[in-house]
């Protein structure tokens, strides 16, 4: 990891939102104007705001990262839209339904990445807000999103065990859950069939709009460093996240809470791979804090 990229990430885990943000200045004018949303790069790698202000103009935010960064920094687009002439969003197409829901966004545009929308007179990618407006997330208002709870039984647990390819050192043997799952009722949040003995076999939806009604609908998730992490932080669920020994940047190492969602509380392996010491502490943790689903569970 290049030196300028630790010190900021030590920044951010930190909390030293001042001085993360002047290493991200430092770094933007140093960069090339011809290089900026280079598009002979990969979207997630690009550069869009040049520093320009959007006080008062046409902003279009573009989305050029993952579900889960969209989610998580969807709670500054309040704050640009109170500076912005007008606000377009260019999204992914399977977050639109939710973000749609946002009254401070003016238009929003499902992203195809063959035909990205034409720049405006200021363009920002979403993952560069807090920077930009200077916001840090305690500024942001939580919850920021909302859906409408699925009908499911009373202290509902969600479970997602599966990050994706992106990082396989995120994800959780789905095997090492069962215990979790022992006298009280779960459902998967991993949109594949599961042989743990939750609610749903048969896996969760691959729509998120439904799955944002189950995560809604859950008394506690319980999930790994994914998607469904920022969901239900974002729509203000009871989270308790599962985090590899050297987590993402995002994650202060040893940490139980984040400023990022406040009813979130994070559990750390204690060296890599060390998944079995998390789910035992995560057990005692469900037994002692949730002794009402256990009961109201086991009981006719």
């Amino acid at each position: 990891m290049p030196d300028l990229a630790r010190t900021w990430t030590d920044a951010m885990r930190g909390g030293d939102w001042e001085r993360a943000w002047a290493l991200s200045h430092r770094d933007l004018s140093k960069r090339d104007p011809a290089t900026r949303d280079d598009p002979a790069l990969p979207y997630h790698q690009r550069w869009v705001w040049d520093g320009r202000s959007f006080d008062g103009r046409d902003v279009l935010v573009r989305c050029y990262h993952g579900l889960g960064d969209t989610l998580q920094y969807a709670r500054h687009l309040p704050t640009l839209a109170a500076r912005a002439a007008s606000l377009t969003v260019e999204a992914q197409q399977r977050l639109c339904g939710m973000l749609a829901q946002m009254e401070c966004i003016d238009r929003l545009i499902p992203f195809d990445d063959a035909h990205p929308t034409k720049p405006f007179a200021c363009d920002l990618e979403i993952t560069e807000l807090p920077f930009a407006l200077r916001e840090p997330p305690s500024r942001a208002p939580s919850p920021y999103l909302r859906a409408t709870p699925a009908d499911l039984p009373e202290g509902t647990i969600g479970l997602c065990y599966n990050a994706g390819d992106w990082d396989p050192a995120r994800c959780v043997p789905p095997a090492l859950l069962a215990p979790l799952c022992a006298d009280r009722p779960v459902l998967t949040l991993v949109a594949e069939p599961s042989a743990l003995p939750v609610l749903n076999p048969e896996g969760c939806p691959f729509d998120l709009d439904e799955t944002a009604a189950l995560v809604a609908g859950c008394a506690l998730v319980i999930t790994v460093d994914t998607m469904i992490a920022h969901l239900a932080g974002a729509l203000g669920r009871p989270t308790w996240l599962l985090l590899k020994a050297d987590p993402d940047w995002r994650w202060t190492p040893g940490a139980r809470e984040t400023a990022w969602y406040p009813t979130m509380r994070l559990y750390h392996q204690r060296y890599p791979g060390d998944w079995r010491s998390v789910i035992e502490e995560v057990a005692d943790d469900l037994s002692a804090r949730y002794p009402a689903i256990m009961a109201e569970s086991t009981n006719p």
